[in-house]
């Protein structure tokens, strides 16, 4: 069976080196930890798609030129399509977060980098790392190469 890779856009919002995570409710993740982040709509950038999904589940309204790429990971796990994730730092925001999707979401908190809680979902607490030590791609979950 072939699988699509499956690219979502991540969104990091940093202050006073705390950044803002999501409580996730629903099947995938339901009660972890996760980035504001989504899957892009046909035919969407991914500019637009951060854009998107923090002005849909954090009520911020950022711009483009705001948005700096810090990471791409591309990972799998089993029973779930592979998935390209982009993660995006958003250098200036306008607005304070708010759940706007608590259908979706429990509740937002901020977290010290050295500080993140232990039941973050693997995907983002690897985009998190590796914004970290600045490293611009890795994989999760694939086997090793080489």
């Amino acid at each position: 069976m072939v699988h699509r890779t499956v690219v979502d856009a991540h969104v990091m919002l940093v202050r006073e080196g705390r950044v803002l995570l999501s409580r996730r409710r629903g099947s995938y993740g339901d009660g972890m930890w996760h980035l504001p982040s989504g899957k892009l709509d046909a035919g969407e950038s991914l500019l637009e798609a951060a854009i998107r999904e923090a002005r849909e589940e954090i009520g911020v309204r950022i711009d483009a030129a705001d948005l700096r790429h810090v990471h791409t990971l591309h990972a799998v796990a089993p029973g779930v399509e592979p998935r390209l994730g982009v993660f995006f730092e958003a250098l200036d925001w306008r607005g304070e977060p708010e759940n706007r999707e608590p259908e979706k979401c429990y509740e937002l908190a901020w977290f010290g980098f050295d500080d993140l809680p232990a039941d973050i979902i693997a995907y983002p607490a690897a985009g998190l790392r590796a914004y970290r030590e600045a490293r611009p791609f890795g994989t999760l979950g694939w086997p090793q190469t080489g």
